[in-house]
């Protein structure tokens, strides 16, 4: 499986980014964007089904949205009311079919800065 992530860039506080990630190869079901500040652990962000079922980080509760195409194996990210705090490399994350098992994927990373 491979996964290309796109949508990373520059913004103000306060303003909105959108991310998304298209996975090709084999089949994929839970996808997640997960983020790494400098000098932090890359922690997840937000997970979603096949079936459509989120879940979020606490931090990200209300601002950000996840979704996804199932037809074009493609999930989304998008991230209103943006802090500073936000700013990170940003990665998408699959399960992806190998054969008969399912393992980790994961994309390059795009960078999310946002300036106060």
């Amino acid at each position: 499986v491979q996964l290309q992530a796109s949508g990373g860039g520059l913004v103000q506080a306060g303003g909105s980014l959108g991310l998304s990630c298209a996975a090709s190869g084999s089949t994929v079901r839970a996808m997640r964007w997960y983020r790494q500040a400098p000098g932090r652990q890359r922690e997840l962000v937000a997970t979603i089904t096949r079936l459509g079922i989120t879940t979020y980080a606490d931090s990200v509760k209300g601002r950000f949205t996840i979704s996804r195409d199932n037809a074009k194996n493609t999930v989304f990210l998008q991230m209103n009311y943006l802090k500073p705090e936000d700013t990170a490399v940003y990665y998408c994350n699959a399960d992806g079919l190998y054969g008969t098992v399912w393992r980790d994927y994961w994309g390059q990373g795009t960078l999310v800065t946002v300036s106060s």
